[in-house]
């Protein structure tokens, strides 16, 4: 599926007068909720779809506000806050109840958000968490040259001039040298970002960065608090949050649960699919999970 498929069987929801794009299969109280990172959108998740949804009941993959399909309004406070609200909304908009989560890169941080609300209240009811790649740990977070540079006071500027061949070559670096994305994948890539003008929105997207020191104990301590099964599938090779940070988390989660992809970059979803399917099974399988 391409992904402008991809967009034609999707759907939106409004949330604060802004329509949130978001692919879903099925219907059920219980769903896999599939949050993806930045810059990108839930199409990331396009080869591993077919077999979720086989696992899945009900799967839901929205872009989140700034992304993919989604409003990307300008000079928004963008915040991963935010996004929790905005993930708690669709899931009471499809009638969740019970929720899986798989998260990718900036969605780390919205799945500690969600798991210290359940700690706090006793929702959203979580039943299990896989990250993938992320920054779980600002202070293990290596922030690429273009992130740095987007996030500096020429951040906005350099929006204007942000050119598909700006894009290419340092997201390429943050891929495995033998799992590099194709030239079609790097375009489709582009183009997601660059749908409703969403470069413009790139820089104030980086607040994330912030948020993360701002709640690095309360969502910590979510992760070394919380009683719900949780997996890292880690690609290592990847400079922004490979193999340091699968370390640190070892270090400071307990009974940690680290799957290394040797090889792998930032990217395993893409990078490695079925790889990251067996193990995806594997976790399931181990802690009963939906068959």
């Amino acid at each position: 599926m391409n992904f402008k498929r991809w967009h034609d069987t999707g759907q939106f929801f409004d949330f604060h007068g802004h329509a949130i794009f978001h692919q879903r299969h099925g219907s059920d109280a219980t769903a896999l909720l599939v949050l993806h990172g930045y810059p990108t959108a839930s199409w990331d998740f396009v080869h591993l779809w077919p077999a979720l949804c086989s696992r899945f009941a009900h799967v839901i993959a929205p872009d989140l506000l700034g992304f993919g399909y989604s409003a990307k309004p300008r000079a928004h406070d963008y915040s991963l806050m935010e996004q929790a609200d905005l993930c708690e909304a669709l899931l009471a908009h499809c009638g969740v109840i019970q929720v899986h989560l798989l998260v990718h890169d900036y969605s780390v941080s919205i799945a500690q958000e969600l798991l210290a609300r359940q700690l706090e209240r006793g929702t959203p009811q979580i039943q299990s968490v896989i990250f993938l790649n992320g920054a779980l740990f600002p202070e293990s977070h290596r922030a690429t040259a273009l992130q740095k540079l987007m996030k500096s006071p020429l951040g906005p500027l350099c929006s204007f001039m942000f050119t598909e061949r700006h894009f290419i070559a340092p997201f390429k670096r943050i891929f495995g040298a033998r799992s590099q994305p194709t030239p079609i994948e790097l375009h489709d890539f582009w183009q997601l970002i660059r749908h409703n003008d969403g470069h413009f929105a790139l820089p104030h997207l980086l607040h994330y960065i912030d948020d993360r020191r701002q709640y690095r104990a309360r969502w910590v301590g979510a992760l070394q608090s919380t009683r719900v099964p949780m997996r890292l599938i880690n690609g290592p090779d990847d400079p922004v949050s490979g193999a340091h940070m699968a370390q640190r988390y070892r270090e400071l989660v307990p009974e940690a649960d680290v799957i290394s992809l040797p090889g792998i970059g930032h990217y395993p979803q893409v990078e490695a699919p079925d790889r990251v399917l067996r193990h995806l099974a594997d976790f399931y399988r181990n802690n009963r999970l939906p068959a």
